[in-house]
């Protein structure tokens, strides 16, 4: 029995045949969580919440500008709004039915960045060096920033249209 069969024994296939990667993105993702925790209380750990923001917020901006949304202002300077702070925020002008969910959930697309990097850094032959603790480093903002706000999910939800056209496509490709 091969160590990938006794891995397919207690987890997903997509985690045996990736383990490398996953294994390699364990710290930063740890990091991460250390770092959200702390953030709250320390003013130093702070600063790591704003390179997250920073990715967040570009991801929108980007996605506003490809989808045509049109993004008016952009801000990552921290303000008080209610009973919470609100780290960063991108203004679109024109979102519609078939732009809000792109733009949206455009911060789910920061994971791609350390996955990446990952993909690269485990290539067959690779040996744990230095450098890949600063990578580490560098790369958990982009944990803390990938996952979209309560706002942008209800931005999103704007593109229900799109959940009938899928059904639409899902029922027409069953029909096959």
């Amino acid at each position: 029995m091969t160590l990938i069969d006794s891995c397919r024994a207690f987890a997903p296939d997509i985690l045996c045949r990736n383990g490398d990667i996953f294994l390699y993105l364990l710290p930063s993702a740890a990091l991460a969580l250390v770092i959200r925790a702390l953030a709250r209380s320390h003013p130093f750990f702070f600063l790591f919440t704003v390179l997250g923001t920073i990715c967040h917020e570009l991801a929108h901006f980007l996605a506003g500008l490809l989808t045509g949304a049109r993004p008016a202002s952009f801000t990552v300077i921290p303000r008080r709004v209610g009973q919470h702070w609100e780290l960063g925020s991108v203004m679109l002008t024109r979102v519609r039915w078939y732009n809000a969910a792109p733009a949206a959930l455009a911060p789910l697309l920061v994971i791609l960045l350390p996955l990446a990097v990952a993909s690269w850094r485990t290539r067959p032959g690779w040996t744990f060096q230095p450098v890949d603790l600063a990578i580490a480093f560098a790369l958990a903002p982009q944990f803390l920033s990938f996952w979209p706000s309560g706002g942008d999910w209800k931005l999103a939800a704007r593109s229900w249209p799109y959940l009938i056209i899928i059904a639409g496509l899902t029922y027409l490709s069953t029909l096959r």
